[in-house]
């Protein structure tokens, strides 16, 4: 008997719905899903606030699913920031999968906030804060390797979490993970080059700056960039058209295809669009004469006003003199 999607889905998520009888949370309905597992919205009914639970679609907790998922609530419970989303709880349900509790975020997904805030600053301000937690992650030894705007969510207040470390790493595994070498983890279009080619045990800090250039890139083009990885010059200055020189320099050193050529990490990368906020020098954009005085007279305006609108006067009085 055929059966319509919408019938197929429901069918789904009733069995997928998790048994959360025996712990204190009580299930309110499905939020989305994951490589590795489901988002439910629940209650949490002694403390009487609503929460997000994440439960593994591995039946026990010896499969692979389950140890991601409990790797991923410890690698959270790490990072108290507050660009990150905090853990609460972590443990297995009757029928073995692996849950933990967080924080539920009440927002929108950068790429949908995005659409309806165009104004540049607004979006660099933004990102900055995006930078700032994953610095925090990277002084704790943790990499996201997952870095796109499906995985930022922006807050009721204008707050960025970073969200989704399933495919996280610990720097402190880089023996393990040379033995993962040739598997690919990631979102094409947000992978450094080197993430791409499958070498895990090469994938750093610098991997996740050229993934937060990529969302850079993102913001100030309102799409991916080009599949390429790294996208091509021609390919970059095409799609960055319209936008500030500047800020395309940025964009293609964040993006570049050898690590070394990168920013060292995250607070660098933010320190540079810092520079273009306040009208600094950026030291990825060697600045024409042009450029520098054209800079000089934004940051000064008010004071460049005032001394024309006083020499005007001055004028005005001279003539009136005679």
């Amino acid at each position: 008997m055929w059966l319509p999607d919408e019938v197929l889905e429901h069918v789904r998520e009733v069995t997928d719905a998790p048994d959360l009888s025996e712990t204190k949370y009580r299930l309110i309905g499905p939020l989305g899903r994951g490589g590795m597992g489901a988002v439910y919205a629940a209650t949490d009914v002694e403390l009487e606030r609503e929460v997000a639970v994440k439960v593994s679609f591995a039946a026990t907790t010896s499969d692979d699913g389950g140890a991601r998922l409990r790797k991923e609530a410890r690698i959270l419970a790490r990072l108290e920031h507050p660009g990150i989303v905090p853990v609460h709880d972590v443990g297995a349900l009757p029928d073995g999968r692996v849950y933990y509790v967080m924080k539920r975020v009440r927002g929108e997904r950068l790429d949908a906030w995005a659409e309806n805030h165009r104004e540049p600053r607004a979006l660099l301000r933004l990102f900055v804060r995006i930078c700032e937690a994953v610095a925090f992650a990277h002084a704790a030894g943790v990499v996201h390797r997952d870095l796109k705007p499906e995985n930022v969510m922006v807050g009721s207040f204008g707050e960025a979490l970073v969200m989704d470390w399933g495919i996280a790493r610990e720097l402190a595994d880089a023996q393990a993970e040379a033995g993962d070498d040739g598997a690919v983890l990631g979102t094409r279009a947000y992978m450094a080059p080197e993430q791409a080619r499958g070498e895990l045990s090469r994938v750093g800090p610098r991997a996740d700056v050229y993934a937060l250039g990529a969302v850079l890139f993102f913001l100030l083009a309102g799409r991916p960039p080009p599949s390429s990885s790294p996208p091509s010059q021609r390919d970059a200055e095409e799609a960055l058209a319209g936008v500030a020189k500047v800020l395309a320099s940025i964009c293609r050193k964040a993006m570049a295809e050898a690590p070394a050529d990168r920013y060292e990490g995250p607070t660098e990368l933010a320190l540079e669009v810092g520079r273009y906020l306040d009208r600094a020098p950026v030291l990825a954009h060697p600045e024409t004469v042009v450029e520098r005085i054209a800079r000089f007279a934004a940051r000064n305006a008010v004071v460049l006003s005032l001394l024309a609108a006083y020499v005007l006067l001055r004028v005005l009085l001279l003539a009136f003199a005679r």
